[in-house]
């Protein structure tokens, strides 16, 4: 017997399939699909049902279909959803290494940049700009000098270009973080 998460992620993943079916160009999808109102942050509102839904076999799936999608053709539609630009400041040889990487891929660095920005990484990968630690800093040091965290305590989060938005303080386990949005927040 399923239950009623699981008919929550199935459901999800069915109407993705459905709108994929419609051969929508991959902007298109992302934003009805998982864009800010698009139907996984409707179907899982809170920071936590998200961060779980995103380490899902059916997030999984949607993500592939939204490579199938890019492969297609890309994103003409200027007018109904208008292109942003972000400027990042990186290291000449982090540039390099995504040239090199985009070259080797055979794909621009628009395209690689944009592959690894609709990425879930893990939220202790993420530096606090707030303290300068990462949120694991309170964990005892492994053997490696690492700090070593337990799998419950680690959760997913989408790298995303930086916003304006003010960050709220708020408590996870038992360590002050300050999240970079609150959880009701769009993370897009």
């Amino acid at each position: 017997m399923l239950t009623q998460t699981t008919e929550k992620y199935q459901e999800v993943l069915q109407t993705a399939e459905s709108r994929y079916r419609q051969s929508p160009d991959w902007v298109t999808f992302f934003r009805e699909v998982l864009g800010v109102e698009g139907v996984v942050r409707r179907t899982f509102p809170t920071f936590d049902e998200l961060s779980t839904f995103e380490q899902s076999g059916e997030y999984e799936k949607i993500q592939k279909l939204l490579v199938k999608l890019r492969e297609k053709r890309p994103s003409a539609d200027t007018e109904s959803e208008p292109t942003r630009v972000i400027t990042v400041r990186l290291p000449k040889s982090m540039h390099e290494s995504l040239r090199t990487e985009a070259h080797d891929l055979r794909t621009s660095m628009n395209k690689l940049c944009i592959s690894k920005l609709l990425q879930v990484i893990d939220e202790e990968m993420i530096p606090n700009e707030r303290t300068g630690v990462t949120p694991s800093s309170s964990s005892t040091p492994s053997a490696s000098g690492l700090p070593s965290t337990s799998p419950s305590s680690v959760q997913p989060r989408l790298h995303q270009p930086a916003t304006s938005t003010s960050p709220t303080g708020s408590s996870f386990g038992n360590h002050q973080q300050v999240p970079p949005f609150k959880p009701a927040q769009p993370r897009f």
